[in-house]
């Protein structure tokens, strides 16, 4: 039977408000896609982002571009150059990972060449707010052992201080999206140092972050709105300490590997984050992160309603997927 491929519009309700420095969303807008063959379908959920010139209409546009070819038989590897990298590729990508799991009656993390995978511990974010917001968001969630905390604004270090007192046992990330400039990130950093955070995603703005080659790094920097495939390791040297590898930045698991296997090599530390998105979305990422520095998949977590089946969450720590929900 010849394959037939699906790209559907889904919204989930988000449980509150979620805020970065860009801006905040009460739902997570996500595109389904579907390839049948065989009897067997497979599913790959992506999340367009703005912030990279994607709308919901413009990536069902770039699948709807590649149907044919993608309905004549491409596989994942030929997807590399039939799509750009950016959330439509990620969609395609991980509903073929499905169909081949399904088709093959074998799942997805044997492909991989890799150990059984097993359940990941995964950092847990809050929204940006004002230091007394933030701080109650910390107090409620202080049992969780890491947390990712949207800042990038004036106030940041009152932010980072209010945190941190609410959540003593927590180890932190703080996430910038871009939002520190040139004449604060010494500042910011020496005291994000001095509070004992973990990590600091993405301070300055992708493109204006030479400055990181030339200024300490008390605490290690991770690029994220910096990195989107294997071939920006390289200019990304010197800068950054570690990088965030996200399916709907590569463009599926596929090219997602090999930016991870790449880092590796280049020394980088590696953290597997995600958009806001179900369980869907996250359950490719769950056997890329195996091994992971960090891991931030909680955009589940983050959602009124979930997809069903689901991952399975106890507390922070995620398992990886059953075939009955991917791979």
């Amino acid at each position: 039977m010849p394959r037939v491929l699906s790209a559907v519009s889904e919204s989930f309700p988000i449980a509150g408000t979620f805020t970065i420095s860009r801006g905040s969303k009460t739902q997570a807008e996500v595109i389904l896609c579907t390839v049948a063959e065989s009897g067997r379908v497979g599913r790959g959920e992506c999340v367009p982002y703005k912030r990279y010139g994607e709308t919901m209409e413009s990536v069902a546009e770039t699948i709807e571009s590649a149907r044919r070819a993608i309905e004549g038989g491409a596989s994942r590897i030929e997807l590399l150059e039939l799509m750009p990298a950016g959330a439509a590729r990620n969609a395609v990508d991980c509903a073929l990972w499905d169909l081949e799991a399904k088709i093959s009656g074998a799942q997805a993390w044997r492909s991989l060449g890799t150990a059984h995978p097993t359940p990941l511990e995964t950092a847990y974010t809050l929204s940006l707010g004002t230091p007394e917001a933030m701080a109650s968001q910390a107090r409620a969630n202080a049992h969780r052992p890491l947390l990712k905390v949207k800042i990038g604004g004036d106030n940041d270090i009152a932010r980072i201080r209010a945190v941190t007192g609410s959540a003593p046992r927590s180890r932190i990330i703080l996430d910038a999206n871009e939002g520190w400039t040139d004449a604060n990130i010494e500042e910011n950093l020496a005291a994000a140092a001095d509070l004992g955070i973990a990590l600091i995603e993405q301070p300055l703005p992708a493109g204006a972050d030479r400055i990181l080659g030339r200024i300490p790094h008390p605490v290690p920097i991770c690029a994220d709105e910096s990195v989107h495939g294997a071939g920006d390791l390289d200019q990304l040297k010197g800068l950054y300490d570690a990088v965030n590898i996200k399916l709907d930045k590569s463009g599926g698991l596929t090219a997602a590997l090999e930016l991870r296997n790449r880092a590796r090599e280049l020394g980088f530390q590696v953290m597997v984050g995600c958009m806001v998105g179900t369980s869907l979305a996250m359950a490719p990422a769950v056997l890329l992160a195996q091994g992971a520095e960090y891991v931030d998949l909680d955009g589940p977590l983050l959602l009124a309603r979930d997809r069903s089946p689901s991952l399975v969450y106890e507390g922070s720590v995620v398992s990886p997927p059953l075939p009955e929900l991917w791979g």
